[in-house]
């Protein structure tokens, strides 16, 4: 009995030092992601001329979403979140990437339906509301695919309730969330009659999916520190 009992207690002891040294990749994470925006918004105006990130908002648009995914790929081959146990074929890796491809890219058409759904342009601006798509992709969708790879019940599974399996998958959770709501709330200045050039499609909008974007990164680790107590994941 008191065998058992103190097994028991050591493999609590190892739970807490994994979940904590988990915290801490994803924070690395996180920092990374959230430099890759600073480079698109420091970077370009060294490097191009005239660039501005209202002035010419649909190449910052693109630098960004470069910047993001490319870093989540980074993360994906470096940190491995929610690593597999089984091993996989080069063909078989090959064929999650052709359909992470295509998840992204149904993802930025999926995206751009529903922009338009909730009051976007139709024909006008149809490039600029592609480009804010393949944005909310790239802060949503790359994500995912990097955490959870290629796989849809994976995706309902982490965004249902109590459907969270790791820290990853906490923080999707937050960081999609908030790059969503930030959109959402940069909406609202658009009708408004103040006539600055910020107001321009989509450019609050961008702006405020960025902004939810780095407030997610910042506030998944410590929320998930803070509550690391209470946070119990199921056997995968």
């Amino acid at each position: 009995m008191a065998a058992a009992v103190v097994i028991a207690q050591a493999l609590q002891c190892y739970k807490g030092i994994m979940d904590e040294t988990e915290i801490r990749r994803l924070s690395v994470g996180h920092v990374l992601c959230g430099l890759a925006v600073l480079f698109s918004l420091c970077v370009p105006p060294l490097l191009l001329d005239e660039f501005s990130l209202l002035g010419t908002h649909l190449t910052w648009l693109c630098i960004c979403s470069v910047c993001v995914v490319t870093v989540n790929v980074l993360l994906r081959l470096t940190l491995k979140p929610n690593p597999s146990t089984k091993r996989s074929s080069f063909a078989h890796k090959v064929n999650k990437l052709k359909q992470s491809g295509l998840y992204f890219f149904v993802s930025c058409l999926l995206f751009h339906g529903i922009i338009v759904l909730y009051g976007a342009p139709l024909i006008e601006s149809i490039w600029e509301t592609f480009l804010f798509a393949v944005l909310l992709s790239s802060f949503t969708t790359s994500r995912c695919l990097c955490i959870l790879g290629p796989n849809f019940h994976a995706w309902i599974r982490v965004f249902s309730k109590d459907g969270a399996m790791s820290v990853w998958d906490h923080s999707l959770q937050i960081t999609t969330i908030c790059s969503i709501v930030g959109a959402w709330l940069g909406a609202f200045p658009i009708p408004l009659d103040w006539d600055r050039p910020w107001q321009v499609w989509p450019i609050s909008c961008s702006l405020g999916a960025t902004f939810g974007y780095v407030v997610g990164l910042l506030l998944a680790p410590f929320w998930i520190y803070w509550n690391r107590k209470r946070l119990t994941y199921k056997s995968r």
